[in-house]
C-alpha cells in the first residue's frame, strides 16, 4: 500500500508535539533504510520491517523499488498517483519511465499513453511510445517511428514492432530500408547492413552489387552507375555513404575520385554538400595538396561551421590576414559574434594597419569572459570582463532551505552512502525550482563545503556569473601548500582542478584518470618514485591531500620542462609533453597563433579554459578584482613558441 507523505509528516508533528521529543528520536533510523533499500533493490520483501521505516523521509525510495517490481501487473492510474505524490523527486519520473518500458513491453498501449508525458528519454521508451500512439496520431508517430528507424546501428527489440507496423503501413518502404543499410555500411555495422540487405527485392540488385564491389575496393566508385535502385532512389544515399567511407580512408584519392565522377552525378545541391562538406573537413585536416582552390570554391556553398573555422585557421597559419577576415566574415552571424572570431578579426585588422577597426574588434571580444576576451582586453590595456555576479542569503534563509523535502532526502541519502541518488535529488530540486530557489540552493551547498555537487548546481542552474561558486576555493589550503614547496602557480593548480575534475575527488575519466587532478596510474607511480613515497595505488591516488601533492609535482617538472611556460604547460598536461614539443617544432611566433596551431580541440579548448579559469582564481582571490592580473606573463606573451622553448635536458 503507498502510504500518502502527508500522513507521515502529519504523524512526525503530532508525535513530536505531544511528546516533546525531536522527531529524530522516534523516526526509523537510517541504518533500518539502508538495509530496507538494499532489500528492496533486490526485491527480497521479507527482508523488510515496514514498521521500521515507514516515517523515514526516504521510505519513497522503497516503495519505488516495491512498484517497479510489480509492473506492468499494476494499474496506471497506481502508477500516477506514485508520480503525483513524489513530485517533487526524481523518483516520479522514474517511475515514469519503468512504467512505459513495462507496459510497453506487454503491449498494453492504453495504460502507457495513461502515465506518458510526452516523448520519454531513451531509444527503447520512445519506440514503445511511438507505436502506443499510432492508432491515436498516426501523422506524428510515423514521422517520428522514421526517425528512429533512420540510424546507423542496431536499435534495441523494444522498436521492432513499431518498425513492423511501420513496415507494414508503408512508413518504411524499401528506400527508407536502403537508405538504413546506407547508414549501417557507412558505420561499418556489416551485419546490420547485410541484414538490411536481405529486406530488399531483385530490383535492388545491381545497387547491392555495387556496395559489395567498392567496400572490397574504394577506388572502383569512379566505375560505379550514375543511377542506382529504381528510378535511381539508391543514387544519393549510397554516393553520400561511398565517399565518407573513402574520404575518411585515402583523403587524396576521393578528392581525385569526385573530381572525375561529380560532373556526371545527377544529385540534389543539398546531397552534393553533404558530400563535399565531409571532403573539404578532411582535406583541411589532412593538409591535403592541391585541394584548397576547390575549397574555397564550394566552401560558400556548404553551411558548415565547422569547415569555416579549418578555413580561417589555415589562414592564420599562413599569415593570411585578408584570407581571416573573409572567411570570418562569411561565418554565420551567431558562430562569428563569439568573442574567438572577433578576437582574431581584431588581430586581422591590426596586422593589417586597420587599428581603428581592431579596437572596436577587440572592444566587442573583451565584453566577454574568456581567454580570447582577456587576451583581447589586453590588447586594450583594459580591466578584464569578469562580469561577477554575486547573491546572498541570511541564516533565516539557509534554514527555510534546509528544511525543503529535497534537502532533507538529499542529506539522508549521503547519510547512508547513497551519493549518486543525492546527487539526482539535489539537481532535481535545482533544475525543477525557480532561479532563486536555485541560487538559495548554491549558497546552501557553498555552505556546506559541497564543492563538487555546487558546481553541479550552478551548470544545472545555469548560474554563470556566479563566479565564487562556479570556481569555490575548494582545498584552498592544500592548493597554496604544495604550490609554494613545488614553486607552482596555485591559482594554476586550481584552475587545472576544476577543469579535470570539478573538485569531484572520486573522479574517474574513460581512460583511467583518477582523482581531483586526474592522474593515471602510472604517472602517479611515476612521481611517487620521484618523491621517494609509496606507490599509492589506484585507490590511494584518490587521497584529495596526495593527489594534489602528486599533480603539483607533474605539474612542476612540465613547466621545468617548457622554462615555466604555463601556456605549453597547461598543454602538455592535457595532451602529454611528447605532442607538445612536436607542436613546437612548427615554429609559430606568438601565443595566441600557438593556441590556434593545437591540432586537438580538446587540448585547444583545454588551454584556453585552464588559463581563463586561472584569472578568475586569481581575481577572487583579490576580492573579485582583475587589476593586476594578467592572462600570461610578459615572456609568455612575446617569446617565441618553437624548439627554443624546450629546456635543455
Amino acid at each position: 500500500m503507498l502510504v500518502s507523505p502527508f500522513r507521515h509528516t502529519a504523524r512526525v508533528l503530532c508525535t513530536a508535539l505531544l511528546t516533546g521529543l525531536p522527531a529524530l528520536s522516534w523516526a526509523a533510523s537510517d541504518n533500518d533504510l539502508r538495509d530496507a533499500l538494499a532489500a528492496a533493490r533486490e526485491q527480497q520483501w521479507q527482508r523488510v520491517d515496514e514498521r521500521s521505516i515507514e516515517d523515514h523521509q526516504l521510505y519513497g525510495y522503497v516503495e519505488y523499488h516495491r512498484l517497479r517490481g510489480q509492473l506492468p501487473n499494476v494499474s496506471p492510474g497506481r502508477v500516477q498517483q506514485f508520480i503525483d505524490q513524489y513530485a517533487d523527486s526524481p523518483l516520479a519520473g522514474w517511475i515514469r519511465g519503468q512504467a512505459i518500458a513495462n507496459y510497453g513491453y506487454a503491449g498494453r498501449y492504453n495504460d502507457l499513453l495513461a502515465v506518458a508525458d510526452g516523448e520519454p528519454a531513451g531509444t527503447a521508451r520512445q519506440c514503445y511510445y511511438y507505436a502506443a500512439l499510432l492508432d491515436s496520431q498516426p501523422q506524428q508517430a510515423n514521422a517520428a517511428g522514421l526517425d528512429l528507424w533512420r540510424v546507423g546501428n542496431s536499435q534495441p527489440d523494444a522498436c521492432d514492432p513499431l518498425f513492423d507496423r511501420l513496415r507494414a503501413n508503408g512508413t518504411i518502404d524499401a528506400t527508407a530500408i536502403w537508405e538504413r543499410k546506407m547508414l549501417a555500411w557507412q558505420a561499418g555495422e556489416t551485419r546490420l547492413s547485410s541484414y538490411l540487405g536481405g529486406l530488399l527485392s531483385g530490383q535492388w540488385q545491381t545497387a547491392l552489387d555495387t556496395v559489395d564491389n567498392i567496400t572490397q575496393r574504394s577506388r572502383a566508385i569512379t566505375q560505379a552507375p550514375a543511377c542506382l535502385g529504381p528510378e535511381c532512389a539508391a543514387t544519393a544515399s549510397f554516393y553520400q555513404a561511398a565517399m565518407q567511407r573513402f574520404t575518411r580512408e585515402d583523403t587524396p584519392a576521393a578528392f581525385a575520385a569526385w573530381q572525375d565522377i561529380s560532373p556526371r552525378l545527377n544529385l540534389l545541391p543539398s546531397d552534393r554538400a553533404v558530400i563535399e562538406e565531409e571532403l573539404a573537413f578532411y582535406t583541411l585536416v589532412r593538409d591535403i595538396p592541391g585541394t584548397l582552390n576547390w575549397v574555397d570554391s564550394v566552401l560558400p556553398t556548404l553551411n558548415s561551421e565547422r569547415v569555416l573555422e579549418l578555413r580561417v585557421r589555415r589562414a592564420l597559419a599562413e599569415r593570411r590576414w585578408n584570407d581571416v577576415l573573409h572567411w570570418i566574415a562569411e561565418m554565420p552571424a551567431s558562430q562569428q559574434e563569439n568573442s574567438r572570431w572577433q578576437y582574431w578579426l581584431g588581430r586581422a585588422n591590426a596586422q593589417l594597419g586597420n587599428h581603428t577597426a581592431a579596437e572596436a574588434r577587440y572592444q566587442q571580444a573583451a565584453t566577454d569572459r574568456s581567454f580570447y576576451g582577456f587576451a583581447a582586453a589586453e590588447k586594450l590595456g583594459q580591466p578584464y570582463q569578469l562580469n561577477l555576479e554575486r547573491h546572498h542569503f541570511d541564516e533565516a534563509s539557509r534554514q527555510r532551505i534546509a528544511q525543503l523535502p529535497a534537502v532533507q532526502r538529499t542529506e539522508a541519502l549521503l547519510r547512508i552512502g547513497e551519493d549518486g541518488l543525492a546527487n539526482s535529488e539535489w539537481l532535481h530540486a535545482v533544475q525543477s525550482g525557480s532561479a532563486q530557489q536555485a541560487q538559495a540552493l548554491a549558497d546552501y551547498a557553498s555552505q556546506q563545503q559541497w564543492h563538487a555537487r555546487l558546481v553541479q548546481t550552478t551548470i544545472a542552474g545555469e548560474l554563470w556569473d556566479a563566479l565564487d561558486w562556479r570556481f569555490p576555493q575548494a582545498y584552498h589550503d592544500s592548493f597554496q601548500h604544495w604550490g609554494r614547496l613545488t614553486g607552482v602557480d596555485p591559482y594554476l593548480l586550481m584552475a587545472i582542478t576544476r577543469r579535470e575534475s570539478a573538485y569531484n575527488p572520486n573522479a574517474l575519466s574513460p581512460a583511467g584518470a583518477r582523482g581531483l587532478m586526474q592522474l593515471m596510474p602510472g604517472t602517479a607511480s611515476q612521481v611517487s618514485r620521484e618523491l621517494g613515497i609509496s606507490d599509492p595505488g589506484p585507490y590511494g591516488v584518490l587521497d584529495p591531500e596526495l593527489n594534489i601533492r602528486l599533480g603539483s609535482t607533474y605539474l612542476r617538472d612540465k613547466l621545468q620542462r617548457y622554462q615555466g611556460n604555463r601556456l605549453a604547460a597547461a598543454a602538455a598536461y592535457n595532451a602529454g609533453p611528447g605532442r607538445v614539443d612536436q607542436w613546437l617544432g612548427d615554429g609559430v611566433e606568438a601565443f595566441d597563433l600557438f593556441v590556434e596551431s593545437i591540432p586537438f580541440r580538446e587540448t585547444r579548448d583545454y588551454v584556453q579554459a585552464v588559463l581563463s579559469y586561472r584569472v578568475i582564481f586569481e581575481s577572487l582571490a583579490n576580492g573579485g578584482n582583475s587589476e593586476g592580473v594578467s592572462l600570461l606573463s610578459d615572456n609568455e606573451q612575446q617569446v617565441r613558441y618553437d624548439q627554443a622553448l624546450l629546456a635543455r635536458r
